[in-house]
Formats: C-alpha cells, structure tokens, sequence
C-alpha cells in the first residue's frame, strides 16, 4: 500500500535545496577575487623635490623611496591648486575646483576692498549634494576612516563623518595645529587673516607627544582592527605645514649638515622625516596584518612646498603660484598586481584622477557623472596610454604667497599658459624644454597663446568658473591685492 506523502518531505527536499545552492554561492564567493584595501596618504605642503627618490639629497626618506621603488612613481603629477582646500575637494570629489566653487582654502577670510579686481565667490564647505569617494567606497562595503587634516567645512554638514567617513580623528575645519607637540594647541598667527590658531582636536596624550606619532597610532590600529575586511584609509597629515616644529633630537641632526648643502630649514627636515617614519610604520602594519599584497597604496601633496620651509629648485615659486613649484607634487602609486617596480609615468595627471583610480582598485563601476574631471590612471600603471587632455587650474582671488597672483592656467602637449588676471597678461612656457620656466614665450607664439587661451575660456563656461570684476571702489594710489 503506498504510503502518504509525508508533510515534512517537501520542507526537507528545499532545505536540502538550499543546501547546494548555499554551497554553490560560496564557491562562487571562494572564487571571486577580494577587494583591495585603499591607502591614500596626503601630506600637506610637500615639494615636489622634498623625498631623496625625487632628487633630494638633503632629506631621508627611506620608506617613501621604498614605497617609490616597489610601485610607479609619476614625473608630471599635479595638485589641482595651489593651496589646500580645493585640492581635497578634488580628491574627494573628481571634480575641479572651479566646478564645485571651492577655489581657495578655508576659511580664507573675505575679500580685500582695496582690492583691483573683486575676488569670485566661493562656498566655505565641501558641499553634502556631492558623492565623495568615501560615500563610493562605503556603500561598496568598505570600511572608511578620515586621519588627519580634513580642512573642507565644519559642522553641521561638512566633517568627515558627514561625507562617507565611518571614523574621522583629529579632522576639523582647521588647517593646522597650533603646535605638532601635546596638548597641540598654539598661539600662531594665521597668514592674511590676522587670527591666531587655538587648535584642538586630539584630547588624549601626555607631554612630548608628537602629532605625526599620534596619528600614525591610529591608523595602525585600523589596519589591525579591520584587515579582515575592505577599509579604505583616507591619510591626510597634518605635517609638513607650518608651524615648523619637528621633533628636537631629528632637527639637531640636520642643523649639523653645512647650510650650504641644505635644501630646507633644518624643522621642516625633521619634519618629512617623521612623515616617512609614519609611512614605514602603515606600510609595516600591512604586512603584520597580511594585507600588503592586498592593498593599494597612494602617497601625493595637496600643494608645492612653502617658500619659509624649503627650496622648489628647479621648478619655480612656491606654494600658492601657478608655477610649477606651487602646483607639481609626488605622486607614488603601489598596486599589487598592477605596478610594475620602480616604473616611472612622465603622463600628467592631477588630483581629480585619484577618485576614479581608487573606484577600479576596488572593483567597482566608474561613476562619470560624479568624477567629471578625473579619468582611471590604471591603464598608465600597467604602461599603457591615456586619450590625451588638457589640464586645468582657475584661481579667482589673491593670497599673500610669494608669486601668486590670481589667474587661470592650461597645461597642454608640454605648453603651459597663464592667464593672469591682475596684473593682467598672459605668460606662455615651453615646459618640455623649459621645466624652471625661465623662458617666457608668448610674444613669439601669438598663435599658440590665442589657440590655448581660447581653450581655457571654454573650459572656464564649461564648469561655469567665477569671473573676477573690477572694483568701482578701488583706488589705483593706495589700492593693492592681498
């Protein structure tokens, strides 16, 4: 006699069911390759000349250069301005500065109505409508941690934890410490403003910590508490940026080489040096934790070198130009399985591109509609070629920095003209014949210089850049930029 169907068999034929398929998708799992880890070092006002891999021979940068020889470091790279704040809004957005308004760094305080010309309009935050590489890479599973300087708002809407940070130590909307020593705080004048800084975001430590150290502490912690899983770690140092205070024993040693073979002041020395100490200790970290091979690292600046702090040669001006030495800065990238050792890529490129390069380290889609400007620097490591651009700077204000004036600027097939507003005139450099721009060519290219110009002024109505006006109440006698 056939017996009943059982009730429970159904329920058991599906369990079973499950079974193979719950095998099956973890065998698809095992077969799917991890995602890599993303560690993007920043540091703030590092020379494009300040590690002994770009030609120094006065700085120690071992693990930097150690870093350089295992990945691919880039001849041409460039910051998307010449001061901070708009530099990290292009990291974290792809887009130019002059897209998003925020063209000079903040607070920078407001206009000078002395003034020739009057300065364009800037937002005073990173703005929430924008998807930051963080956001990206968070909803993709990754964990994200902001160390260091932020630089790009203040609350309510624009810390870190407010773009796609799931951790954020020591970010706020300063720009600098008020001392690199416990308890960090100063009494240091803020160039152009006439404020003294009171900085501090780090409450515990005891006396002689150094802040280089502190943060360091932190994001070896994070490797060691998230290696398990996707992170992404965000690295924006405070160093080398002013106040110069590097730690005593580290500046006595650089006081002792002859001054006439250094290339800075001995306290920014110490300085690069402790920041190529932090690189040593993450990249460390990664090994301890077995990641390395798994893990993209980034190191680059957000600016050229400061003129009180150490020597561009041979690349002309200093931090906030748009010459070479206020805009060109290191960009070393490691790429497990992608780099090629110590490879060396002479292509431009600029701070716009590290949101999309990041994107395809992790495996993820491109975002063309939110990284505008950038373009993925994948196919250069691996040594192949990129669609040929144009670069662009746009600066619409004036700032106290020696040879800065407000301008906009186009680097194209080894050109580069400057546009500048006051004074006004246009300045025309062969830089792949001229890299110290010495040799100043607009007169002899007429042509070039009204073929260059106007591309600029397509691109400056393509990202609606902020024009400079004059000022009806200037006064050509006593009247003077900042």
């Amino acid at each position: 006699m056939k017996q009943p169907l059982s009730l429970s068999r159904p329920r058991t034929v599906f369990l079973l069911g499950l079974g193979w398929l719950s095998m099956i998708a973890a065998s698809a799992s095992a077969a799917e390759p991890a995602r890599l880890n993303v560690v993007l070092f920043l540091i703030d006002d590092l020379g494009w000349r300040d590690l002994a891999c770009q030609g120094s021979e006065y700085y120690r940068t071992p693990h930097i250069d150690a870093l350089a020889a295992a990945g691919a470091r880039f001849t041409d790279a460039y910051a998307a301005c010449a001061v901070c704040s708009p530099t990290r809004a292009a990291i974290m957005t792809g887009k130019y500065p002059a897209r998003l308004l925020l063209t000079d760094w903040l607070p920078s305080g407001r206009w000078n109505p002395k003034a020739k010309l009057r300065e364009g309009r800037l937002v005073r935050g990173l703005p929430p409508e924008e998807h930051t590489l963080a956001e990206s890479l968070r909803e993709a599973g990754y964990h994200t941690a902001s160390i260091g300087k932020w630089h790009l708002g203040s609350e309510p809407f624009s810390l870190p934890q407010h773009h796609g940070f799931d951790l954020n130590v020591a970010g706020n909307a300063h720009g600098a410490p008020g001392s690199y020593f416990f308890p960090y705080q100063g009494n240091w004048l803020i160039p152009t403003t006439g404020l003294r800084a009171r900085w501090n975001t780090l409450s515990a430590g005891k006396p002689g910590d150094y802040l280089t150290d502190q943060l360091t502490d932190a994001a070896v912690r994070l490797i060691g508490e998230h290696a398990a899983r996707p992170f992404f770690l965000y690295f924006p140092h405070y160093g080398v940026h002013a106040p110069l205070q590097g730690k005593p024993k580290v500046v006595a040693e650089y006081e002792a080489v002859p001054a006439e073979r250094r290339q800075g002041k001995p306290a920014y020395a110490a300085m690069v040096q402790s920041i190529d100490d932090s690189v040593g200790r993450v990249l460390a970290a990664l090994r301890e934790h077995g990641v390395e091979e798994n893990t993209v690292v980034i190191f680059t600046s957000d600016n050229g070198g400061f003129a009180n702090a150490t020597s561009n040669a041979p690349l002309r001006a200093n931090k906030g130009a748009y010459y070479e030495g206020g805009i060109r800065v290191p960009l070393i990238v490691k790429w497990p399985g992608v780099t090629r050792a110590g490879a060396i890529v002479r292509e431009p490129v600029t701070s716009t591109d590290l949101y999309p390069t990041c994107l395809a380290a992790a495996g993820l889609p491109m975002q063309p509609h939110q990284h505008l400007d950038g373009v993925n620097l994948r196919p250069l490591l691996l040594g192949e070629t990129i669609a040929s651009r144009s670069l662009f700077w746009h600066y619409p204000h004036y700032n106290s920095h020696p040879s800065s004036v407000p301008c906009s600027v186009i680097r194209k097939d080894g050109w580069k003209l400057i546009e500048s507003f006051d004074p006004a005139r246009m300045e025309l450099y062969h830089l792949a014949e001229d890299l110290e721009e010495a040799h100043e060519l607009a007169a002899s290219q007429p042509d070039r210089v009204a073929r260059l110009r106007a591309e600029l002024q397509a691109w400056r109505e393509s990202v609606d850049a902020e024009r400079m006006l004059p000022n009806p109440d200037y006064d050509g006698a006593a009247g003077k930029g900042r």
